[in-house]
C-alpha cells in the first residue's frame, strides 16, 4: 500500500520537512507518481519507528545513516536483518553504557576540585602524551584498547 508524505508524516508525528531531511540523508525512500508526488511504502512508518527510538537513546544521524544501509530500502527487513542492525546497535549502547559510567565516577569529584591535583587528575593529559595511541580519545571514554593494557601503561 502506497502513502502519501502528508499520511505518512500524521502517522510517524513528524514534520514533511523532516521526511525530506531523512530521504536526503538516505534513511527513507520514496518513488514519484505519475502526477509527480512522493510516494511511500506502509514500511517506511516502521523504518520511521527506529530512527526515533535510535535518536531517543543518543545515537547520531551518522550512525543511524550507517546502521540502516544495510537495509533494503524498497521493502521491510526480514527478522533476521532486524536483528542483526539491533545488534550492533546493542555494542554501540553498551560501549556507550561504560563511557556514562566512567564519566560519572571520575568527573563527579573533578567538578569540585577545580584541577587543583593535575598528578591525580583522571582526565588530565599532560603534552597530550595519549595521542599517538588514542586519537581523539578521552580519558573517560575507556576506549576497547586500554581493556588489555595495565594501568602503568596508561599513565
Amino acid at each position: 500500500m502506497e502513502m502519501s508524505v502528508g499520511e505518512v508524516a500524521k502517522r510517524a508525528g513528524i514534520k514533511v520537512s523532516t521526511l525530506h531531511f531523512y530521504e536526503q540523508k538516505g534513511l527513507i525512500h520514496s518513488w514519484r507518481n505519475q502526477g509527480n508526488q512522493r510516494r511511500y511504502e506502509r514500511s517506511v512508518l516502521r523504518r520511521l519507528a527506529v530512527i526515533k527510538a535510535a535518536q531517543e537513546v543518543g545515537l547520531t544521524l551518522e550512525e543511524i545513516v550507517d546502521s540502516l544501509a544495510h537495509l533494503p530500502k524498497h521493502q521491510a527487513p526480514s527478522r533476521k536483518e532486524w536483528e542483526q542492525m539491533a545488534q550492533g546497535w546493542h555494542d554501540m549502547l553498551e560501549h556507550r553504557i561504560l563511557q556514562l559510567k566512567a564519566l560519572q565516577e571520575d568527573l563527579g569529584g573533578c567538578i569540585g576540585c577545580g584541577c587543583l591535583s593535575m598528578e591525580s587528575c583522571a582526565i588530565y593529559n599532560p603534552q597530550d602524551i595519549r595521542a599517538e595511541t588514542f586519537k581523539g580519545k578521552t580519558l573517560l571514554t575507556a576506549p576497547e584498547e586500554w581493556s588489555s593494557q595495565g594501568e602503568g601503561e596508561r599513565e
